[in-house]
């Protein structure tokens, strides 16, 4: 079942059931929610107090659902003022103070000092083509906790290269979509 036009679905955690607004503009795409899903299920084990961040956030879905499983807090970044306007509304509506938006392009946010996060969600836009260059970064910027989780997403005919430390733990494939999580070793 697809989400009406502007909306989608917080589906796990003490925020379940949540409706998300998203605002109507070219490539925004939201993780669907069977993506979402199979995710965090894949997460369950290690989301408990985790550190989060959501690089390219978009709607933030991701990362709304991460505090709504346990995440202690999420960075947020988005560089369309009105993305992150819209993603800054649902987090006061949802009373989820643990996540802070940085409205900024995801190279600039990572050229900041490091503070390492436990959990990576890397998502940006298809057509930017930025998975190699932005897990480069986050790997050599002190980003990343020992044992850091990076969730990657990419079109199904794309794999993007990763850092050598970061082993494929799972992927899995949704129409044109790929998904893969790494560990960090």
């Amino acid at each position: 079942m697809k989400p009406a036009p502007g909306r989608i679905r917080i589906i796990g955690g003490h925020l379940r059931n949540s409706r998300l607004d998203v605002p109507d503009l070219p490539g925004l795409r939201p993780t669907p929610e069977r993506v979402r899903e199979t995710l965090f299920n894949w997460l369950a084990p290690t989301m408990a107090g985790v550190r989060a961040l959501d690089l390219c956030a978009g709607t933030g879905a991701l990362g709304i659902e991460a505090l709504s499983r346990g995440a202690q807090s999420v960075q947020f970044v988005e560089p369309q003022a009105a993305s992150a306007d819209a993603l800054r509304a649902n987090l006061a509506r949802l009373k989820a103070q643990e996540g802070e938006v940085a409205c900024v392009d995801a190279a600039h946010f990572l050229q900041r000092a490091a503070t390492p996060f436990g959990l990576v969600f890397l998502d940006p836009p298809f057509a930017l083509q930025l998975w190699s260059p932005l897990a480069l970064r986050l790997e050599q910027g002190g980003w990343l906790a020992p044992a850091a989780q990076v969730y990657v997403e990419c079109p199904r005919e794309t794999t993007p290269a990763m850092p050598d430390n970061w082993v494929l733990h799972r992927e899995g494939y949704a129409g044109e979509v790929r998904y893969a999580l790494y560990r960090r070793h």
